[in-house]
């Protein structure tokens, strides 16, 4: 049973925000026995997301881009769980239970939501089923995986409309996780093209698909374009103004997005700069990645917070208005659009500043001291587009090529927790410049879904 005396801040979500601020509360009451501090997280790691598309490619090991949470924190009670509901009336968030692990009730003083996002799928279910994703550490296996399986039919397959389906791979969405996960598929398949003799990297195809004009959107328009031109330069076909309507495991139906009805391609074949417009209405593949997009998790939709495009809405001090001793940060909180406050992207940036924020305020509150309106400084963004190649724009800085690329690796491997990490992840690089990626499939096991096997009752309870 809790001291009631003390106050207890619980964290949902494991997450760049959630770690970042339990961390930040940490620091500001680590000598005060009065505050206790729980975080609740699905996994007992923090995913470096921003990496996975280089594991899917082979380039770094898997478990270097995940660090135990438990390695992180001192102070903080950890619950590795999913959550079943929040009530922000009764102060209480509770806890699935599995078949090893009973369900729980916490009580809670202050509650940080923190519990980020999920893929997008804009209500296609066929796509939702049969696409890959580029979310988790399992997904980037998975797809790792799914290209060798691809490479290993295709070396046997003597019918050729089916052979062009194998080795026809299709990436939707041309924000940074698809264009990245693109250029690293491409790279991959380049090297591994040498252990099939019957194919030829210039048998596969790879494709980006987006829905707009230009890929990169909301990044400079040159480095865009920049970025472009590299992928087709290396193969990629880069198609705009199209999106996926449907996809039943072997061709992807599309639509146009432009007023002409008809979409724009560019491949190496083309004069460069020059566009193809042409009508395509779909593409013979078995394999589509699916990076268009993100939404708010179900459990932030269906809490009773007041919420906006599904996410909880916030003050300026990232407070639920409603329930002022409930925070909610990163990708799952949007600013009341009453409010005149600035727009930034949903990206991991943006997800720490919140906590930091958020963990201050907090602070600020409990000590009876005037809490600050959020406020930041966007630094910049950055982008791989292949081996050794890429674009940055930090502080209306714009730079690319392998400058862009040493600054990508030098900026997130500093963001990196855990200077054994770092030493991983910095080997594996230079491990890369000096032997071939490996073509071995690795098993994947399936998490089991939460289930309640029993009714909770007050031992459950965690006060």
């Amino acid at each position: 049973m809790q001291n009631r005396d003390k106050k207890r801040i619980l964290i949902l979500g494991g997450g760049f925000a959630g770690v970042e601020c339990t961390l930040k509360l940490e620091s500001y009451f680590k000598n005060n026995s009065n505050i206790e501090i729980i975080l609740v997280s699905e996994d007992n790691f923090l995913l470096f997301t921003p990496m996975l598309p280089q594991v899917a490619s082979g380039t770094i090991e898997t478990r270097h881009i995940v660090t135990p949470i438990r390695t992180l924190i001192k102070k903080t009670k950890f619950y590795e769980a999913k959550i079943k509901n929040i009530d922000p009336h009764g102060n209480i968030v509770t806890l699935f239970g599995t078949t090893e692990n009973r369900g729980m009730r916490i009580h809670y003083d202050f509650l940080i939501v923190a519990l980020g996002s999920q893929t997008n799928f804009f209500g296609l279910k066929d796509v939702e089923e049969r696409s890959y994703k580029m979310a988790t550490i399992n997904d980037a296996i998975l797809l790792r995986n799914r290209i060798i399986d691809l490479l290993e039919q295709a070396e046997n397959e003597t019918d050729p409309i089916m052979r062009k389906r194998f080795l026809q791979i299709v990436v939707v969405g041309g924000g940074f996780a698809g264009v990245e996960t693109a250029g690293e598929i491409n790279d991959f398949i380049n090297e591994a093209a040498e252990y099939y003799p019957s194919i030829s990297y210039k048998d596969v195809k790879v494709k980006l698909i987006e829905a707009n004009s230009e890929i990169l959107s909301g990044f400079p328009q040159k480095l865009a374009e920049f970025a472009k031109e590299k992928l087709v330069e290396r193969g990629i076909e880069v198609i705009l103004n199209a999106s996926v309507t449907s996809f039943d495991g072997q061709e992807i139906n599309l639509k146009s997005q432009s007023e002409s009805n008809k979409v724009l391609v560019e491949n190496s074949e083309q004069e460069k700069g020059h566009y193809k417009l042409k009508e395509l209405n779909s593409i013979q593949s078995n394999t589509l990645i699916w990076t268009a997009g993100t939404r708010p998790i179900d459990l932030v939709k269906e809490s009773l917070f007041e919420t906006a495009k599904g996410r909880i809405l916030v003050n300026k001090f990232l407070q639920v208005p409603k329930f002022p001793n409930v925070f909610a940060i990163g990708d799952c909180a949007i600013f009341d659009p009453s409010l005149s406050m600035k727009k930034y992207p949903p990206t991991a940036q943006i997800a720490e500043a919140h906590a930091k924020f958020a963990a201050n305020n907090l602070r600020l509150m409990l000590s009876g001291n005037q809490m600050i309106s959020f406020d930041y400084t966007w630094k910049g963004q950055s982008a791989l587009i292949g081996k050794r190649t890429g674009v940055a724009s930090f502080f209306g800085l714009n730079i690319a090529g392998f400058f862009a690329f040493i600054l990508w690796r030098n900026l997130y491997l500093s963001k990196i927790r855990g200077w054994e990490k770092k030493l991983r992840v910095w080997l594996d690089w230079n491990l890369d410049l000096f032997f071939k990626r490996d073509i071995s499939r690795l098993k994947v096991f399936k998490k089991e879904k939460p289930v309640d096997f029993r009714e909770l009752d007050e031992v459950d309870d965690v006060w």
